[in-house]
Formats: structure tokens, C-alpha cells, sequence
């Protein structure tokens, strides 16, 4: 009723691919694994660090743990389950959004300030969590100002971005006091665009409306009570195995060929999705094997997509047994 996988080798990682993995900036995780030996990736013979998928897999989970307090001193040492079993803690511990303040924003930019002067009513009052404390066209004015106003996040208006501009964005970051920016920009080439965002800077396509731009702030503040994709993928672990088959291709086949009792007929459906799933689980996991450029965002599409055949796997056995389909 299954069909295993071919055998294929251990995949692993340059330390680029792992930072963009874990969010793990590379000046980072070398001080770590220097300090505290946090893992202890492998060498090539060209003296190059090399990253297993379960090294990956336990950075992920102590990102996730510093990033809510933990001392990397305290879980550095900690083994995979016991890694695991503190995360999971996580998920269930209870947020109270009524008792975080609000997210202090100020504006820099030649059009924005103008756009916000007639919206402005709508941009404070869509989301609570929202207070816009200050609006600046004239970066001079905005430097003297910005120390005053203790902001969070800075909404920065850039017509355009070049590469050997960047600095000057992220000086204005530093400047500002915020812990958060969010670029709005005109145009920009993609290199630029991935800079900005390898230094956790976000950045947005013109134009923006006040609405837009108050969802966006609320959600890097964490008051959209939409679960980002982020959070959403934060269960992916690429040191997991990846789940088996359910059912195999003659299996599949047979329920779609099956006549159901019911007129909507969401077993032929559901073999539908499994069936591109699968498919595209397999894409993913040649292109791993063959673009080592790629590969770690291929082994994680390939995790990813696996976790989503699994569930609908199961979504569809449930059905099978429902009908009564005998395959």
C-alpha cells in the first residue's frame, strides 16, 4: 500500500543556506558554536562549514527559544527532545494582547507625510495597536525630533533604492531607536530589495493607502491576530522524517475510480490533491539533490509539501473508511 522513497544522500548546508533557514544571522552562529558549541558542523575539504539537516533542525528550535527570552548560555546545550519539549511550551503559553502597548510609529518620506495628514484619523483608529507620533518630510527636522518620540517602528519612503544606499537606510534605523522598519519604496532592483531584507527590514512596493499601511505596522508589531507564515511554518522541522505514504499510486487510483455515495464526490477530489502533492513532493526533492545553490530551500519545500500530504493523506483515509471504499 506504500511506495518507499529511493535512498538519496544525507543533504547538507553552507552556512548561508542555514541562516536563511533559521533566521540565524552567519556572525551569529559562529559566535555561538565558538562560545557554545551549540553544533558542531562538519568541514569540507575546502575548510568550508557544512551543516547536517538535524543541525538546522536544533537551530531553528533555539532561535525560537532565544527569540522568547532564553539565554542561548541556558539551552546551547540542551539535546534535541529536551529542545522540543521547551518549545512546545511555547505554543501554549497564553498572550495578552490588551496589555502591550501600542505600536509607536513615525513616518519619513516625501509623500507619505501629506498622505497621512488627510488619512491620518483612518490610520490611527483601524488597529489599536497602532499610534502614529510622528510624520516628517525633512530627514533634518526628523533627526532632531526622533529621540523624543521613543518610537518602535520606522515607516521610511524611499522613490528608490540602490544597493549603495542601503547604508544610509539602516543608519536611519540605528538613529531612530525603533526596533522595527518598514521601506516603502518606488523601485528598486531585486539585490537591493533581498539586503534590505537579510537585515530584517522590510520592504513594500508602492503606493500604499493608510489602511495598508496601518495592517502592516500592527503586523510587525505583533497585534494582527493573523497568524504570519512564519508562525504557521514554525513546526517544519527539516531533522524529522519526512512522513511515509499512505497510499501508493494504485491505491490512489482505485478510490478515484470508486463511486461514492456522496454527490460531491471529495474522494475523487481528495486524490486529486494527493496526487499533485505527491508530485510535487518529488519535484522538490530532485531539485534539492540537483541545485546545491537551492538546496536549502528545496529541502524545505520538500518538508513542507510532505507535512501537507500527510494531512490531507489522512483527511482522505477518513473518507475511504466513511464510504466504505475498499481498495
Amino acid at each position: 500500500m506504500t511506495e518507499s522513497e529511493p535512498p538519496f544522500a544525507a543533504q547538507t548546508y553552507r552556512i548561508g543556506a542555514v541562516a536563511r533557514l533559521t533566521g540565524i544571522p552567519p556572525d551569529t552562529l559562529r559566535v555561538w558554536e565558538r562560545r557554545y558549541a551549540v553544533v558542531e558542523p562538519v568541514r569540507s575539504d575546502a575548510g568550508t562549514r557544512l551543516y547536517s539537516a538535524e543541525d538546522v533542525g536544533r537551530l531553528t528550535l533555539i532561535k525560537r527559544l532565544v527569540d522568547n527570552g532564553d539565554a542561548i548560555s541556558h539551552v546551547a546545550r540542551l539535546t534535541l527532545p529536551q529542545l522540543h519539549e521547551r518549545t512546545r511550551g511555547l505554543s501554549l503559553a497564553p498572550t495578552v494582547e490588551t496589555d502591550r502597548s501600542p505600536c509607536r510609529v513615525a513616518v519619513l518620506g516625501p509623500t507619505l507625510p501629506t498622505l497621512l495628514s488627510r488619512q491620518g484619523e483612518q490610520f490611527t483608529t483601524l488597529d489599536a495597536g497602532v499610534e502614529l507620533v510622528g510624520a516628517f518630510e525633512d530627514e533634518h527636522r526628523f533627526r532632531q525630533l526622533v529621540g523624543d518620540l521613543k518610537i518602535d517602528l520606522l515607516v521610511l519612503e524611499r522613490p528608490t533604492i540602490q544597493l549603495d544606499r542601503i547604508a544610509q537606510i539602516t543608519d536611519l534605523l540605528t538613529d531612530s531607536g525603533a526596533t522595527q522598519a518598514l521601506v516603502v519604496y518606488g523601485f528598486a532592483p531585486r539585490a537591493a530589495v533581498e539586503r534590505l531584507e537579510a537585515q530584517r527590514i522590510v520592504a513594500k512596493r508602492a503606493p500604499v493607502d493608510a489602511a495598508e499601511l496601518s495592517r502592516w505596522c500592527a503586523v510587525l508589531h505583533g497585534h494582527d491576530k493573523t497568524p504570519s507564515a512564519t508562525a504557521i511554518l514554525d513546526g517544519i522541522d527539516l531533522a524529522s522524517p519526512i512522513p511515509r505514504r499512505l497510499y501508493d499510486s494504485a491505491s490512489l487510483a482505485r478510490i478515484a475510480t470508486s463511486s461514492p455515495t456522496v454527490r460531491c464526490e471529495c474522494p475523487h477530489h481528495l486524490v486529486q490533491l494527493v496526487s499533485s502533492l505527491v508530485a510535487f513532493e518529488q519535484y522538490s526533492r530532485e531539485c534539492e539533490n540537483r541545485n546545491a545553490e537551492d538546496a536549502a530551500l528545496h529541502a524545505f519545500l520538500h518538508a513542507a509539501t510532505a507535512r501537507a500530504r500527510a494531512t490531507m493523506e489522512a483527511a482522505l483515509a477518513r473518507v475511504v473508511e466513511a464510504e466504505g471504499i475498499d481498495i
